[in-house]
């Protein structure tokens, strides 16, 4: 078998292009710069994963970190490796070590510093694959940092959804004016057992959700009105949940001072994408008499991101 460094590098690119996962990773933080930067320092520790989009709102107190790397199998074909794991682990200790859920405040749900982790799968990567690293991520975060871990969708046994979880520990109730989430207030003993780490919580750190999932597109839209009650009747309205677009959940959310929003999860976009969600509040708005904005998603595409990965791979080799 050839070794020479060029037989390596064509292996390496094959791996690069064809068998690639990607991790959203959510942080209940955006504020607090210092805390940013020590989490990505974390995560260029190791150059063959890549973060290859950062998504902040302020108003939130929340990012959203896209990582993309590859996917290593045996001879059977099992997975076996991805540098993903010991990134997100890397940014992980670096959250835990710099953020206090306890001290954070924002317009957005959460439950943890490391609110969701999930894994998608990219190019010929498999979902199984994906679901095979968030069960190794969870493992981890629960036995390292002694946080419960809640797993979703393909990574959860039964394919628990998201949003039912959550529901189930009360993700979407503020606990603070109305409208915020602040602080830690739910009991420090779970009643729901989690399938990782302890039924304790550290309230410093909180919960992590953490799944796999075939691609999912987030799409805000604007509303420009203070009235958030309307503008929750409106996301309801929407939302597959309250009898409106099949798979997409919504969230109704203030936005800064003089905005609400709302909040979109796209879960088969090439079905219903932006444009027909966008149309449907502007229509549901109209009849509110509210003006809204033209949406926007927060990440590129799944193309996209696979392009950006390798240019910036590409460069790092070069």
């Amino acid at each position: 078998m050839d070794h020479s460094p060029a037989c390596k590098d064509k292996k390496k690119k094959t791996i690069d292009q064809s068998m690639l996962l990607c991790c959203k990773l959510y942080i209940s933080e955006s504020r607090n710069h210092a805390a940013l930067d020590a989490i990505e320092r974390a995560a260029r520790l190791d150059p063959e994963s890549v973060i290859v989009n950062k998504f902040e709102d302020r108003a939130y107190n929340r990012v959203r970190y896209t990582i993309v790397s590859y996917v290593m199998h045996d001879s059977t074909g099992s997975a076996i490796y991805s540098p993903l794991q010991q990134t997100v682990m890397a940014m992980a200790e670096a959250a835990f070590g710099a953020i206090n859920l306890e001290q954070h405040s924002g317009a957005h749900p959460r439950l943890g510093v490391v609110d969701d982790i999930v894994f998608h799968p990219l190019a010929r990567a498999s979902l199984d694959e994906a679901a095979w690293l968030a069960k190794a991520v969870a493992v981890d975060i629960g036995n390292r940092f002694q946080v419960p871990v809640y797993l979703y969708a393909a990574a959860h046994p039964t394919g628990k959804a998201l949003d039912t979880i959550r529901r189930e520990l009360g993700y979407y109730r503020p606990n603070f004016m109305g409208s915020q989430w602040a602080g830690w207030t739910m009991p420090e003993i779970l009643h729901e057992k989690p399938d990782e780490g302890p039924t304790s919580i550290c309230p410093a750190r909180g919960i992590s959700m953490i799944g796999a999932r075939p691609w999912v597109a987030l799409y805000n839209i604007p509303i420009l009105s203070t009235d958030v009650t309307a503008t929750r009747r409106i996301a309801r309205m929407v939302s597959a949940r309250g009898g409106g677009l099949p798979t997409v959940q919504t969230l109704g959310l203030v936005h800064g001072e003089d905005s609400t929003e709302i909040a979109c999860m796209l879960l088969e976009p090439n079905q219903i994408g932006g444009d027909r969600v966008q149309n449907h509040v502007e229509m549901l708005a109209a009849q509110e008499g509210l003006d809204v904005e033209k949406g926007y998603f927060t990440d590129h595409s799944p193309d996209m991101i696979i392009e950006k990965y390798m240019k910036l791979t590409s460069e790092d080799r070069n």
